[in-house]
């Protein structure tokens, strides 16, 4: 897997303070895309160790709710495994931590990841220009959702998440 960047303190992309890691590769394509840079899959730099202690370092602070996964998309099929992966891992090491995770994919497409229980949150759907609303929470367009994983895996439907 390889990536683009690393933010710290972010506010955007998840509730509360949160670390976020720009994956590369994307096969969407969604025209209006806030980030093509990172849709080549060969883009950004490889994911290391290094690339891992800076992201600890941020999960250590007690202030820091919880690790994104954004991109690109995570979940472009040659970053599943690695995904998959790097969300088991900080599941088990920072379990006060969430994970949220932005997707081109419908959940019906991903809901049956194996380590999808590791994942807090998925913002799922393509972005689409024409539906775009600078108003809306998390997300870039209406036709997006914000699930809550935890709850959908449970209901075997789509529940979406409720702000805590």
């Amino acid at each position: 897997m390889r990536y683009h960047n690393i933010t710290k303190d972010d506010m955007l992309n998840g509730e509360g303070l949160r670390v976020v890691l720009w994956v590369a590769g994307c096969t969407h394509g969604c025209p209006g895309c806030h980030n093509p840079v990172t849709w080549d899959i060969q883009g950004g730099i490889p994911f290391d160790e290094g690339a891992w202690k800076e992201i600890q370092a941020e999960l250590e602070k007690e202030y820091v709710s919880g690790l994104t996964l954004s991109g690109g998309d995570p979940l472009h099929p040659d970053n599943r495994q690695e995904i998959g992966r790097l969300a088991q891992r900080v599941k088990e090491q920072y379990p006060q931590k969430n994970i949220w995770l932005y997707t081109g994919y419908l959940w019906e497409e991903i809901k049956g990841l194996p380590w999808l229980r590791s994942v807090d949150v998925v913002v799922d759907g393509e972005f689409m220009l024409s539906r775009k609303d600078n108003n809306l929470h998390w997300k870039g367009s209406s036709n997006q959702r914000v699930i809550d994983v935890k709850r959908s895996l449970e209901e075997g439907q789509a529940v979406l998440y409720q702000e805590r």
